[in-house]
């Protein structure tokens, strides 16, 4: 005979049994002197069932550590059985709740005293604040701060008399409490030693790369640190895995751009080059764009600077210039490896734009970025780095330009109505389509920033048909006579496509006006 299961062994002892714990029960107040160690080693969860104070635990025959928990909070706390998994995932999800903001414990370190702050090499869960010293405490909590918030990077930036730290959050920098100004040199060897980085060269520009837990979630962390008149300025890059990773639907394509991606992507050689400024989402695309392929049947690599994300399954080269290890001669080493699919991080010179217009024609397909401002503009940038059009008109198969702009938030947006007056800026075609139609504005309340929460993209695609073919074989790189060609095989303007989005209540003219002006 089977032994019982954990629900048929709590309803013989009379206790209840979770399958699940709601967000509604968890309460961070109740675990407020609980350290997350503890509360993992023991598998044990403090929550609030209809009022009345309890522990999850999976291990319902040990009554000593739920006394020794109920003595800790100093209530009585009735036991709840549950997954030991289950437990696990609410513990994380608990203490990711707390309001820990570095807002109070800046307050706490006002009589911390002449900047002599033990700079050490804690842990690097942002979960686990006990036992660190002031110094690290107060970097776990603005990174995981900025985690919660969504930030992409984090500032730190020395004046003469304080020290600013921003976040940036939906692409604009917001400023945050400021730290004392003599924990400055601490902080900022603190983000060396991080970064695995020399504290003591302050003269010089310096990169690093440190990974923290929030839980059993990993965020990447790339340091950059350059000295200033007032001492070094630090930027921080976050890059959640589990935030970019997204599958191509998610990306906010319209229906159209869509269909035309998965029709490149069955493409079997030639060149799909993504472009648009930093920031916009580039590598985030090409990553979904990946994820759509097989790579169980076929060989895929990329070369990039840097790696942002592990994709599983696919062979991730990372560009090291002091060593001579360039886009161009990371590429020459990736043909000879075989590969159905080579994704070049960004073709930045004629050496790199050569090697991979010949690998597209050699039966390789090939995906890469460029900083244009449209997708027609591909090729005139191509051509201007020194690609011969006849090459170019032969493995060019598609380009697609993006933008990000901020999403209107849900709970506050405001309806109002499109003057002429207000959309005469999107020019006369979509100005004419757009007057007099319903528009939202952002308001801003407690669930979003100003008005906006969170961003999404906006895209143009043009798929290289014969008419834009001949065009750049002609040498043609004017951007009027391909912009021309462009929408008449169906591309439709990255203006429009948010145009679009605005109408149907997703972004506001303020954000449709910014791309026109781009």
């Amino acid at each position: 005979m089977s032994a019982p299961s954990l629900s048929e062994r709590a309803a013989a002892m009379g206790i209840r049994f979770l399958d699940q714990i709601p967000d509604h029960c968890l309460d961070p107040d109740l675990i407020a002197q609980v350290p997350v160690e503890w509360a993992r080693s023991h598998g044990m969860l403090p929550l609030r069932l209809d009022g009345e104070a309890c522990v999850a635990t999976a291990d319902i025959d040990h009554v000593q550590p739920q006394e020794d928990l109920a003595l800790l909070i100093g209530e009585d706390l009735a036991a709840v059985a549950a997954p030991h998994d289950v437990i696990l995932q609410g513990i994380e999800r608990c203490y990711f709740s707390r309001d820990n903001s570095p807002d109070d414990f800046l307050r706490d370190l006002e009589g911390v005293g002449d900047g002599t702050v033990a700079v050490v090499q804690g842990g690097n869960d942002l979960l686990a604040e006990a036992e660190k010293a002031p110094v690290t405490r107060l970097i776990n909590l603005i990174l995981l701060e900025a985690v919660k918030r969504e930030a992409s990077d984090i500032h730190f930036e020395p004046f003469e008399s304080r020290l600013r730290v921003r976040y940036r959050i939906d692409g604009n920098l917001y400023e945050q409490a400021s730290p004392p100004k003599h924990l400055e040199d601490a902080l900022v060897s603190r983000l060396k030693v991080m970064g695995r980085m020399d504290i003591a060269e302050r003269r010089l520009p310096q990169d690093g790369m440190a990974r923290v837990h929030v839980g059993e979630r990993e965020i990447d962390v790339r340091i950059s640190t350059v000295p200033v008149a007032e001492g070094e300025r630090v930027v921080l890059r976050l890059l959640d895995q589990q935030a970019t990773l997204l599958p191509l639907g998610s990306l906010g394509m319209s229906p159209a751009v869509l269909d035309g991606v998965a029709g490149l992507l069955a493409a079997p050689h030639g060149m799909i080059v993504v472009s648009g400024p930093t920031g916009a989402g580039k590598t985030t695309t090409l990553y979904a764009a990946l994820g759509q392929l097989d790579s169980s049947r076929r060989n895929i690599m990329t070369i990039e600077e840097p790696i942002e994300y592990q994709l599983p399954d696919i062979g991730q080269i990372q560009v090291k210039p002091k060593i001579g290890l360039t886009f161009a001669q990371g590429l020459r080493h990736i043909l000879r490896q075989d590969p159905d699919i080579v994704l070049v991080g960004e073709t930045r010179d004629r050496e790199t734009a050569d090697i991979a217009v010949r690998a597209s024609l050699t039966g390789h397909l090939v995906f890469t970025t460029l900083h244009t401002n449209d997708a027609p503009g591909t090729v005139s940038r191509l051509v201007d780095m020194g690609v011969e059009p006849y090459l170019l008109a032969s493995c060019l198969r598609g380009a697609m330009a993006q933008r990000l702009v901020r999403r209107l938030c849900p709970h506050c947006r405001r309806e109002g109505v499109a003057t002429a007056d207000a959309v005469a800026e999107l020019g006369d075609a979509l100005a004419a389509v757009v007057t007099g139609k319903p528009l939202w504005e952002p308001v801003g309340c407690a669930h979003c920033l100003e008005g906006y929460s969170g961003r999404m993209g906006v895209f143009e695609l043009v798929q290289i048909n014969a008419a834009l073919r001949d065009a750049i074989r002609r040498g043609s790189s004017g951007l009027g006579e391909l912009k021309q060609l462009a929408v008449a095989a169906g591309m439709r303007p990255l203006v429009a496509d948010t145009v679009d989005r605005m109408l149907e209540g997703e972004t506001s003219l303020e954000e449709a006006l910014n791309v026109a002006a781009a």
